[in-house]
């Protein structure tokens, strides 16, 4: 393989597959980056036993061929590289770099011995095309409800589903539930995406990325970005009935500006760290004020206050943690907060009329 690339197109492909490549793998090869030509194009690629990446990088090809090199040291030293032209060329193992006064000779592995990238059938595949906007929104909105807990792995994930001609997401940890209706569909789908494989794709849109694609199939899902390819593994299992979690009325319903909402639920949330960021929230009609109260056991108490336009007294226990991120993905002015007494689920959302995101957060016990 020889060919010349430039130094600005082939670090930023480097830098996304670089993430990919697994480390302290049973597969050593997967520690390194994939190189291969094809046709004018350099195609760079990483995999690791959840995830595949792929770029395609335009280069001028002199002789066509493949090989792979250590991941983090081929990123690391052509960040390092003044901008312009590289040349790259292959010799048994050895990849040769050139570059201006900078030349290095990296030790690399046979291609042939690289996993085969995965890829689905496009004409089997349910398809969405996604504005890249309202991709990182929906997605940044339900990812933060999802679980860590490797022990039940249908909750480190986001449910994309269909469900009377639209397309929603979900993401739930048992403590609280987020669900984004994103566009309508005739598409019939039901899959798990982990949480990881989605932060990986909000890492590929830039300020000038218009949309995203999206492809399903049985197993897989694959996501096409700006001339970039991101594959997954779906996780494997049934997403819990979620729906009879969202109450459909509630008792005591308060609509505040989110700006209010925001800043009571931080200060409260300051002498909250000691008691598992525990604030109690009273809604009082006849003032029309939501007033969180919170106990520092050794550093004081905190009652602060915002007006609300209240229809019934209440009074609920919460996570304030929990609060503060529903809040920053709620993109409203003002925000309608409903509970039914201490024990039911709350819920937060847009006083819009249409809102098309729910947050759902389980009170803890007063």
């Amino acid at each position: 393989m020889e060919l010349s690339i430039l130094q600005e197109n082939l670090s930023k492909a480097l830098s996304a597959a670089s993430r990919i490549a697994a480390n302290r793998t049973q597969l050593p090869i997967l520690n390194n980056i994939l190189f291969r030509t094809d046709g004018t194009r350099l195609l760079v690629a990483a995999m690791n036993m959840e995830i595949a990446t792929s770029q395609y990088v335009g280069a001028k090809i002199v002789k066509p061929g493949a090989i792979t090199v250590p991941a983090r040291l081929i990123t690391e030293f052509i960040a390092s590289l003044p901008k312009g032209q590289i040349e790259l060329v292959v010799k048994g193992s050895q990849l040769h770099v050139k570059s201006g006064k900078y030349s290095s000779v990296i030790n690399g592995l046979a291609a042939d011995d690289f996993p085969e990238l995965p890829a689905i059938d496009e004409n089997l595949a349910v398809r969405y095309n996604i504005a890249a906007d309202d991709f990182k929104q929906s997605v940044s909105q339900t990812i933060i409800a999802t679980s860590g807990d490797a022990t039940r792995p249908v909750l480190t994930g986001v449910y994309w589903h269909s469900h009377e001609g639209w397309l929603y997401l979900a993401g739930t940890d048992g403590y609280r539930l987020a669900e984004r209706r994103l566009i309508e569909t005739s598409s019939e789908v039901a899959a798990i995406i982990p949480t990881t494989s989605l932060q990986e794709v909000l890492r590929n849109i830039t300020d000038t990325t218009e949309a995203v694609e999206v492809l399903f199939d049985e197993s897989q899902v694959c996501f096409y970005i700006d001339g970039a390819e991101v594959t997954s593994q779906l996780i494997d299992g049934n997403f819990p009935p979620y729906r009879q979690l969202i109450p459909e009325s509630t008792e005591t319903n308060a609509t505040l500006p989110r700006e209010d909402f925001v800043r009571i639920t931080k200060v409260a949330g300051l002498f909250a760290r000691d008691s598992g960021g525990s604030v109690t929230i009273t809604a009082n009609s006849e003032e029309n004020l939501l007033s969180m109260h919170s106990v520092a056991s050794e550093l004081g108490e905190n009652t602060s206050e915002a007006a609300a336009e209240i229809d019934m007294d209440g009074k609920v226990t919460l996570n304030s943690r929990y609060i503060g991120e529903a809040l920053n993905v709620i993109d409203a002015k003002e925000i309608a907060f409903g509970f039914s007494g201490k024990l039911a689920p709350t819920v937060f959302a847009s006083s819009e009329k249409d809102a098309n995101y729910k947050h759902i957060i389980m009170p803890l016990k007063s």
